[in-house]
């Protein structure tokens, strides 16, 4: 056992490196320019008016003015309050024709549908959360992505309340997605993560689809494994930024997690066959296909290993020096994961609105990386499905 949880962990290792060593060979750069036009905006809102106005609010203050007539809010009851809200801005509202499906995917699905059916022509649609707030020049600044011909454009996610450790360990995993990823892939025209809402999609991509095909729980994994699969060109923009809210409940943190693993797993089971069937090392975008097929994968071989290695110290060994070698071994993970989470905040504290220190939140973020595993037994044996709403905690 000793040798087998040796080997995952090395693999584990070995995939992680040979993954981020690969990136520069990527090829598959936007290559023709696009000018701009109209924009939409999509905004899935089901009872969200105790925090859509603030968003509502931001999007009218845009440099890069849109027009409130090209601003659509997806709701399902005539009596939800954010109808209210959506009217008193001026903006249009579609009702959801089938609410036997509860998933974001589905709402953007019959939005889009009903705005295609009237013949309406955009250069791109944004989709933004109600919880959202856009700095004053998200759409300028994400508008050189459109300018340059970029298929899909994302933005940077800030946190809106960092108050305490659980939503700022929250926003740091964003970070992760974007500052130690996504910033990467980019500047090699590697396809980026896209993590929730904050981006764009080119109109005309929109009219060929049709619709929004993006069905699974995690809508946006499943679109970035599209994208992949199709050769899409990514683009990500550091000024502009949206700020979204995260969950303050370590409880609530867990559900939202959890269905973030069980999602990330039905878009993979979807595509990856079909992504790594594709793998062609003359495409302009092979090495993004690799690295989709790897995902989570060296994460995995090495939480089995360690796992493994623990458990064969006390198949081994005396309890006692069990125990001692079970210390280290986690003390030693435990260290690593406070260098790294303080080295990334340490790159990020000029972009966060942190409100809690940066050691507190270096010394609690490994706890807070290490409660993925449990949100994956929770995935695992959830066999519930449907999208649960997650409560607000404010209106800022």
């Amino acid at each position: 056992m000793i040798y087998l949880s040796v080997l995952l962990i090395l693999v584990g290792i070995f995939l992680l490196i040979f993954g981020y060593i690969i990136i520069p060979s990527n090829n598959n750069y936007s290559s023709e320019k696009k000018g701009t036009g109209k924009y939409c905006v999509l905004v899935p809102a089901r009872n969200e008016s105790k925090v859509i106005e603030q968003l509502l609010i931001s999007l009218e203050k845009q440099t890069r003015k849109i027009n409130p007539h090209d601003i659509y809010i997806i709701v399902e009851d005539p009596n939800d309050l954010t109808v209210s809200i959506a009217k008193k801005h001026k903006m249009n509202i579609v009702f959801r024709k089938d609410l036997s499906k509860r998933r974001k995917g589905y709402a953007l699905d019959d939005a889009i549908k009903e705005i295609l059916m009237k013949h309406k022509k955009y250069a791109a649609y944004f989709i933004f959360d109600a919880d959202n707030i856009l700095d004053k020049d998200f759409i300028k600044e994400i508008e050189r992505a459109i300018v340059k011909g970029y298929d899909i454009g994302i933005g940077y996610r800030n946190t809106k309340n960092s108050n305490n450790l659980v939503s700022s360990a929250s926003s740091l995993t964003f970070s992760m997605i974007n500052t130690l990823g996504n910033e990467r892939k980019y500047k090699f025209s590697n396809n980026l993560t896209i993590s929730g809402t904050g981006y764009y999609i080119r109109g005309d991509i929109i009219e060929q689809w049709g619709g929004f095909p993006f069905h699974t729980l995690t809508e946006d994994y499943e679109l970035t494994l599209y994208c992949i699969l199709n050769n899409l060109t990514t683009a990500y923009n550091t000024k502009a930024i949206f700020y979204d809210e995260q969950p303050e409940s370590f409880k609530v943190s867990i559900t939202q997690r959890s269905r973030w693993i069980k999602g990330y797993f039905e878009a993979r089971k979807k595509y990856v066959k079909e992504v790594w069937n594709n793998v062609n090392l003359k495409s302009n975008n092979w090495v993004s296909k690799i690295n989709a097929c790897i995902g989570v994968w060296p994460y995995i071989y090495i939480i089995i290993g360690i796992i493994l290695l623990l458990i064969n110290s006390f198949i081994r060994l005396s309890i006692g020096n069990a125990i001692k070698v079970t210390l280290f071994v986690l003390s030693f993970v435990y260290l690593l994961l406070v260098i790294l989470s303080y080295l990334l905040i340490s790159k990020e504290k000029d972009k966060l609105d942190l409100k809690v220190s940066k050691v507190s939140l270096a010394l609690y973020n490994p706890i807070f990386l290490v409660s993925f595993i449990i949100c994956a037994l929770v995935a695992l044996f959830n066999k519930n499905n449907d999208w649960k709403p997650i409560e607000h905690v404010r209106n800022k």
